[in-house]
């Protein structure tokens, strides 16, 4: 659970770089 928990928080992480919303609009 650590896992997925640090995961998820890198990805909302990148998101606020911009990074991660390029994640999120590929996973969506």
């Amino acid at each position: 659970m650590d896992f997925e928990l640090k995961g998820k928080t890198a990805f909302v992480t990148g998101g606020s770089r911009g990074i991660g919303r390029a994640i999120a609009l590929t996973l969506a």
